[in-house]
């Protein structure tokens, strides 16, 4: 049984990479969005989009989605990893490294400031971090909306977004979402396996050897058994913090909220901070963009042994996202033959569909419900949503306007 799509609009032709200063280039857009992307993973994705894809076109729809449906499989920061995988895509392994340092600086700095002033602050509460969370609802709305028109095209692909939404929020956990990716690429592979590619479709080139691919893979997995047997007898040294946090980025699938437990178990229970700080560091990692990995800077600054302070922030930095470059690197070479494949293509339609239900379902929860607490929240992300689609606002001029707005409504009683 196969279910022949609706045809789409012609794709935007795909502006081609630069030759020069291509890995700057990336560093530039990934940097505005490091400044501006609120709201967490989920809303990171919406963020991309707009930016990476309908903004500049260094991909389409579909590869962007692809990227999603292969970071998902994979441990550590999805949002971050999809990065990564857009700037090698653009420039190389300079671009990835250049995406990565754009998108992760700002917060990163951000929190080893945090980290030498943590008794002065009190960010978690304010009305404009509120305002923040609320423009997450608008931004995530609007790639829901956008990547649905797309990959949820007749009645058997949207109902699979739709019971791939119900059964994650059912059972909200990493492994349920990771089974229903499993699942719908089943079903995709024997519903679609048969469809057309589209010719509208533009298979972005990546700039990687095989066998860089396979030495990257080799040593992800040599650090992740090496690094405990280096550091044996060197409790609470440089080798010891990055082992730690090498593990964490190395098993933590979810990415996001999803690495805190991890965390809190490797400096908390070691006694390198007490629990008062650990969740004056979480407070504040809400309050900054970019991903929440880099609440790693944080811990790494304040924990008690040496090395701590800046030193500390960047050894713990390197640690948790280095396990990130390393299964990018090791399955984008492979990644761009194999999903041109018919009975991979079929797969990954319905895997396309099930990762616009689960962000259906992120939609709701967390987003909407620790966004929306009152009718004025309503309010301020219903004019956000219009900003950002009817309007078509900048996402940084409508971040702008959420925290203003938030913050206006903390003072109303």
């Amino acid at each position: 049984m196969t279910e022949t799509p609706a045809h789409d609009d012609p794709a935007p032709a795909i502006a081609p990479p630069s030759d020069t200063h291509s890995a700057l280039e990336v560093a530039w857009v990934a940097l505005k969005l490091g400044l501006t992307s609120f709201g967490g993973p989920i809303a990171h994705l919406g963020y991309f989009r707009e930016e990476y894809v309908r903004k500049r076109r260094w991909l389409d729809e579909r590869a962007y989605a692809d990227l999603i449906a292969l970071c998902q499989f994979l441990p550590g920061p999805a949002s971050s990893q999809v990065g990564i995988a857009i700037g090698t895509m653009r420039a190389g392994m300079l671009g990835g490294l250049a995406a990565w340092l754009g998108f992760t600086l700002p917060s990163a700095i951000a929190l080893l400031m945090f980290a030498m002033a943590v008794d002065r602050f009190d960010l978690a509460s304010a009305g404009w971090v509120h305002g923040l969370k609320v423009v997450a609802v608008a931004i995530v709305a609007q790639a829901v909306w956008g990547m649905g028109r797309q990959f949820c095209t007749g009645r058997l692909r949207a109902t699979m977004a739709i019971l791939a939404a119900l059964a994650v929020l059912a059972i909200p956990t990493t492994f349920a979402q990771a089974s229903v990716i499993v699942v719908a690429g089943i079903a995709g592979w024997w519903f679609f396996r048969n469809d057309p590619i589209s010719s509208a479709v533009h298979h972005n080139t990546v700039r990687l050897d095989r066998r860089i691919g396979i030495a990257c893979w080799g040593m992800f997995f040599g650090l992740l058994v090496g690094l405990p047997l280096l550091r044996f007898g060197q409790p609470g040294g440089v080798l010891d913090l990055f082992d730690r946090f090498y593990r964490v980025g190395s098993l933590v699938f979810g990415g996001g909220h999803v690495v805190l437990p991890l965390l809190q178990t490797e400096v908390v229970a070691p006694g390198w901070l007490t629990e008062g700080q650990f969740l004056a560091g979480y407070g504040a990692a809400q309050a900054v963009p970019g991903p929440l990995f880099t609440f790693a800077a944080y811990l790494g600054a304040i924990r008690g042994p040496e090395p701590n302070g800046i030193a500390g922030a960047t050894v713990a930095l390197i640690a948790i996202f280095l396990p990130s470059f390393l299964l990018v690197w090791g399955a984008l070479p492979f990644w761009d033959a194999l999903r041109t494949q018919p009975i991979l293509r079929g797969a990954l339609n319905g895997i396309n569909a099930a990762v616009v239900g689960i962000l259906l379902a992120a939609l709701y929860t967390p987003v909407w419900t620790s966004a929306i607490l009152r009718p004025a929240d309503f309010g301020l992300a219903l004019a956000c949503l219009g900003l950002l689609m009817i309007w078509k606002l900048p996402p940084w001029a409508v971040v702008v306007f959420a925290a203003t707005g938030g913050q206006l409504l903390a003072t109303v009683p």
